[in-house]
């Protein structure tokens, strides 16, 4: 923010598609904060009808916030498993850190689209995010998904499974 202040956003991704299904925006980085973007994407899983069953993990690097005895209480009441990855090793953590990447650049930067100003308070953050993660989802392509986006390649999936058989998230 231009006030010097730091603003944390946390994303939790389906690894299937990389498709965004929930996030939150935070001038602190408490478990709180991650918590509501788990609420999030479980609530929009169960609003697509495809709610979490206790299998899906969450993969998560290891900071304070994703390691609270609350937060994996949070994690079991939504459907999820935790998974920590180790101190200081990126390639645990690809996904969320590519997308991180990209949203640094592509979100964040000066000069980026999605800014309509200097971010002064935290509702310039999410404004600019809520806009980016709609179009990361519904338009931008992916080399790896064969240059669709993630919302396309997901209702795919979707769209071929049977009404009787299980969904599997990680």
């Amino acid at each position: 923010m231009s006030t010097g202040a730091f603003a944390y956003t946390a994303f939790v991704i389906d690894a299937y598609a990389g498709m965004i299904v929930g996030w939150e925006c935070s001038t602190s980085k408490v478990a709180a904060f991650v918590e509501r973007a788990i609420r999030q994407a479980a609530d929009k899983r169960r609003r697509e009808g495809n709610p979490l069953q206790g299998s899906t993990i969450h993969h998560s690097d290891a900071g304070s916030q994703y390691t609270s005895v609350h937060f994996g209480e949070s994690l079991a009441l939504e459907g999820m498993r935790p998974s920590i990855g180790t101190v200081g090793d990126a390639f645990d953590n690809a996904l969320a850190e590519t997308t991180i990447g990209l949203y640094k650049t592509e979100c964040t930067r000066l000069g980026s689209p999605f800014r309509t100003g200097p971010f002064g308070r935290l509702s310039d953050i999410e404004a600019a995010t809520s806009t980016w993660v709609h179009w990361y989802n519904t338009t931008r392509i992916m080399h790896r998904l064969g240059r669709r986006p993630p919302a396309e390649h997901e209702a795919d999936y979707y769209a071929q499974i049977r009404d009787d058989q299980p969904v599997a998230h990680t």
